[in-house]
């Protein structure tokens, strides 16, 4: 076979359609290089052992340091949590998540140019997020948000992720039955992404998230990462999170901190696949697989 004739039977991978998120003050560009959302977990539970509570103790300006060292490591976008959602994990109150947030958040937005995200599900605690720095809601309970959040967005002018999930963290792994993953999934952001619209959140304010290991089995989310292109078509930038997850672990029988390789995998494909942006904890590591993966993708 000559080259040429080799050369038809290669497909290219699918280019990613080019976004304008806006967060506020912020305006994002997003298609030509992947954005990287490094995680600050401000918990003492975290699935994958990097709760600050844990590491650093209750001390808002070690975790503001922490938060610029992820700047340092080539983070485009910072995304505070106070509250683990791992499957099985309990709520905390709204008082102790606001006195683990808030602060850091001060702090942070003081110090850096870059979007900070707050990672919650309750409009308390996104309203002073927001007042305090913050400038993206990143919703757990995406597939089915609460007009008080999505009244709260809009005012703010932020942007919102919907993340798919089925319930809560304490019961989501009950519910895992899908007759059609992809479609289902895609289905639930479609009416998430008109509740949005409908409150008066613009539209280039809005990304999806398909919710990997969120109310899925370690099979749906290697479907969801195969397949991850068909999101194409809900027309909004794409954030994915696949760091350290059990999915992972299944695969290489790996605890959380020694699935860094496994992580860079799932990244690259997921990149491939038309990811814009991808929300981890190995900021440093990760920053060499999302350069490297970019330049596959964008290559002639």
């Amino acid at each position: 076979m000559s080259v040429r004739a080799r050369n038809q039977h290669i497909t290219s991978s699918p280019p990613r359609s080019p976004f304008i998120l806006s967060a506020c003050h912020h305006k994002i560009d997003l298609g030509k290089r992947t954005k990287i959302m490094g995680i600050l977990n401000v918990t003492p539970d975290s699935f994958s052992h990097d709760g600050l509570l844990t590491k650093l103790g209750n001390d808002p300006y070690a975790h503001m340091r922490y938060g610029l060292k992820l700047v340092r490591q080539g983070a485009d976008i910072i995304d505070v949590g106070g509250e683990s959602t791992r499957p099985g994990s309990k709520p905390i109150s709204i008082k102790e998540e606001m006195q683990r947030v808030i602060p850091v958040i001060r702090l942070l937005a003081k110090k850096i140019n870059i979007p900070i995200s707050i990672d919650t599900y309750k409009p308390e605690i996104a309203r002073c997020a927001l007042e305090s720095g913050a400038v993206i809601v990143n919703i757990i309970q995406g597939a089915h948000p609460a007009a008080a959040m999505l009244k709260i967005i809009k005012n703010y002018r932020a942007a919102v992720v919907l993340m798919h999930t089925r319930k809560t963290p304490q019961t989501m792994q009950k519910n895992i039955s899908y007759k059609n993953l992809i479609p289902e999934i895609i289905n639930a952001l479609s009416k998430s992404i008109q509740k949005c619209l409908e409150t008066g959140i613009k539209s280039d304010r809005i990304l999806i998230d398909p919710g990997i290991g969120f109310a899925k089995t370690a099979e749906h989310n290697l479907e969801i990462i195969k397949h991850l292109d068909e999101f194409s078509t809900l027309k909004k930038p794409v954030l994915i999170g696949t760091s350290r997850k059990s999915f992972i672990g299944k695969i290489i029988n790996k605890d959380p901190q020694e699935r860094l390789w496994g992580t860079a995998a799932t990244l690259s494909a997921c990149i491939l696949q038309g990811a814009h942006i991808v929300r981890v904890h190995d900021v440093k590591q990760m920053r060499d697989v999302v350069n490297v993966t970019d330049a596959i993708l964008n290559s002639q």
